[in-house]
């Protein structure tokens, strides 16, 4: 029977088994989204990506939840272009990407690969109510600065909220996919490094593309960084580091950038497994 070679990498981290795993599969040109969809629910992971052939850039780069596919997501982008380089497929160093999201640019080094993101959105001042409600917090909750729906190729609702009120979240996937969003991220601020920048701690609860918790969401902190422009934050430094996944035993680093016109993240990229899947 035929087989697919996949690898399954951590994203975001040093440390196997912690940050966002992620399963590339590789040699899938050709094969329909349903094919895809079914290896994306056979690993059951966030997220399964698959780096096929582009005739606009190095490759191009199809990703899915076990729900849906996305047109653009953080870990996926960074764990895919690590693997090819590692492959010998694509060299290291500048990297084109062709997603739904467009043409994005990478930075693919030995053990980290920077990815920049597409052009900011930012919605306005949101309702908070039902923001809350779908993380089980209410108004208390709220540190300041209104919400907003923000991204920089998919957007996030970002819920700026005190000490403590992480811990306090509790994801209701209904009200989380009623939402018409990606999902929310929820975060507060611990302070100001001068070797790094902002430090925030984040989860994001990504109901609306079937997932109720994600360990490291790279396009939630690319829209992270406009809200925190939005809000004045950036004005001393371009940096924020977000440690995310903390809860759920995943602990994951983000290291992010204001470019001015856009936002970069920076991630680590571990090897973790390595074998073949029937073709569906």
């Amino acid at each position: 029977m035929s087989t697919l070679a996949y690898q399954v990498v951590d994203v975001f981290t040093d440390t196997a088994f912690a940050g966002n795993p992620l399963a590339v599969v590789l040699d899938t040109d050709g094969m329909t989204t349903e094919q895809l969809q079914a290896l994306a629910r056979e690993f059951n992971l966030s997220e399964t990506a698959f780096p096929q052939v582009s005739e606009k850039a190095d490759y191009r780069l199809r990703i899915f939840t076990p729900a849906t596919e996305l047109p653009f997501a953080g870990h996926p982008s960074v764990g895919a272009a690590w693997v090819m380089a590692r492959l010998g497929r694509v060299d290291r160093g500048p990297v084109t990407m062709e997603c739904g999201a467009g043409l994005l640019p990478l930075e693919v080094g030995d053990d980290d690969v920077t990815l920049t993101g597409g052009e900011p959105t930012d919605s306005g001042p949101l309702d908070p109510v039902p923001l809350l409600a779908a993380v089980g917090l209410d108004a208390s909750a709220l540190a300041g600065g209104a919400p907003r729906a923000c991204g920089a190729g998919i957007d996030f609702a970002h819920l700026f909220v005190g000490p403590g009120e992480l811990e306090r979240a509790r994801p209701d996937l209904h009200l989380l996919e009623g939402l018409g969003l990606s999902g929310v991220n929820v975060f507060t601020i611990d302070a100001t490094s001068p070797d790094e920048g902002l430090r925030v701690r984040s989860r994001v609860f990504a109901g609306g593309v079937g997932v109720a918790e994600d360990p490291a969401t790279g396009s939630a902190q690319l829209g992270l960084g406009v809200w925190l422009k939005a809000e004045g934050f950036l004005r001393e430094d371009p940096r924020y580091v977000v440690v995310q996944g903390v809860e759920m035993g995943r602990r994951s680093v983000l290291r992010c950038r204001d470019l001015g016109d856009r936002f970069s993240v920076t991630g680590q990229v571990v090897p973790v497994a390595r074998g073949e899947v029937l073709r569906p």
